[in-house]
């Protein structure tokens, strides 16, 4: 705990108190989303920057920024621990404000070359490597236990809100002024999250929750968590839960759907709708858990609801029109949602707070990090046995993380606080 986060008790965290109406909660929620709109809007600026030189630097751009986000993620988490999230997001975030501005800048006096664009997404991806795991570790400390279910379904409402708004307003704001305009509304976005962020009250931790003595190293902080994990008889099975099950969705929803949508004839327009039942079918269950706040048998329910929504994955490949993969595509969104919200808040709510940076920083790694590395084997794999296999396989994929989770008994009595 920081000296910062000492001085910010939080007096609206009375357990009485429900999220939606908790003003510390919400100014939290407004500051994650003004963040979450404005980091997608510098990929689609950074995209465009980056494409007038070719489709070979426009990846090579991207990969660039992805690398360190996932090499750096779990020292991210060791960071948060050490020094506070709530420093470590509001130092993340202005980090990121005054790179983005300053790459505006830059690009409306002159045109720098690749390397400019190739140093500015190192630079931005080494900074989410502290921001996301901060920011996952956020809501224990600015909600009661009991709300942490419903803190989670409205940070999913804001995942989509981003997704749903980010594209246009990027792909506007590069249709009138170029890449510049991007880049300066992404900045302003984020400028306009750090004075939420700074008025977000965080609660203090007693003594013995916090982190250890800080003269021990970033290294033995990152084992000792990582330890915690392996000898916890909830979260470990909840990360291997989390890491396979997303596997099973991510991998033929980002890959296979693409290569579907083109073999079928259902064009760019067929696989936007299917994308969109994604968002609703996710978004729907963020609603839910949102308003609802408290799902009994919590473990259990995020395992059975995987068994439908992998057989909707399963079926996407065999569905005979656009109409019918959108359908799929809303089960799939609603129950894998519902899913990963329970499988969040579990997570926040059997973290001993200490470790809440540490923990949030494997799950992001295992969310963020690994389904991508799967991608090249799925390319090849589609290329020697068509689509439907490939979507097969992630149905069995997501099966087999449900069947983990629901066959260890810890995990599957799992409950959320009340």
């Amino acid at each position: 705990m920081t000296a910062t986060e000492r001085r910010a008790p939080a007096p609206a965290l009375a357990p009485g108190r429900p999220a939606h109406r908790d003003a510390n909660v919400l100014r939290w929620l407004a500051a994650y989303t003004a963040s979450m709109v404005g980091d997608s809007v510098y990929f689609v600026a950074l995209s465009w920057a980056a494409a007038r030189g070719g489709a070979a630097q426009t990846g090579l751009v991207l990969a660039v920024g992805a690398v360190p986000r996932a090499a750096l993620m779990l020292g991210g988490g060791v960071v948060a621990d050490r020094f506070g999230p709530r420093r470590v997001v509001i130092g993340s975030d202005a980090v990121r404000c005054a790179v983005v501005l300053a790459l505006a800048a830059l690009l409306w006096l002159t045109a720098p070359g690749l390397w400019l664009l190739a140093v500015v997404a190192l630079v931005f991806g080494a900074v989410d490597a502290l921001f996301l795991p901060a920011v996952g570790a956020l809501p224990p400390r600015v909600t009661a236990p009991g709300q942490l279910a419903r803190v989670q379904g409205l940070r999913g409402l804001a995942q989509r809100v981003a997704t749903v708004t980010s594209a246009p307003l990027g792909g506007a704001a590069v249709a009138v002024g170029g890449p510049t305009a991007g880049f300066a509304v992404a900045g302003a976005l984020f400028a306009v999250s750090l004075p939420l962020l700074y008025a977000v009250h965080v609660r203090e931790l007693p003594a013995d929750d916090r982190v250890g003595a800080p003269e021990e190293t970033a290294w033995r902080q990152l084992a000792g968590g990582l330890r915690y994990i392996r000898g916890h008889r909830v979260l470990a099975p909840l990360m291997a839960v989390i890491a396979v099950t997303e596997i099973g969705f991510a991998v033929p929803a980002n890959i296979g759907l693409v290569l579907l949508a083109d073999e079928r004839g259902w064009g760019a327009a067929g696989m936007g709708w299917t994308v969109a039942g994604f968002g609703v079918g996710a978004g729907l269950a963020a609603l839910g858990v949102a308003v609802r706040g408290r799902v009994p048998r919590a473990g259990a329910v995020a395992g059975w609801v995987v068994l439908p929504g992998a057989a909707a994955v399963g079926a996407l490949a065999f569905v005979p029109s656009v109409g019918w993969a959108v359908v799929a595509a809303v089960l799939v969104g609603l129950l894998f949602g519902l899913s990963g919200a329970l499988c969040n808040a579990l997570l926040q709510t059997v973290t001993a707070p200490a470790y809440m940076g540490r923990v949030t920083s494997v799950a992001g790694l295992l969310t963020l990090g690994v389904p991508p590395l799967c991608y090249p084997l799925t390319g090849v794999a589609i290329g020697a046995w068509g689509v439907e296999p490939v979507f097969v396989a992630g149905a069995v994929v997501s099966w087999v993380g449900a069947g983990v989770g629901l066959g260890v008994a810890g995990l599957r009595r799992a409950e959320l606080s009340r």
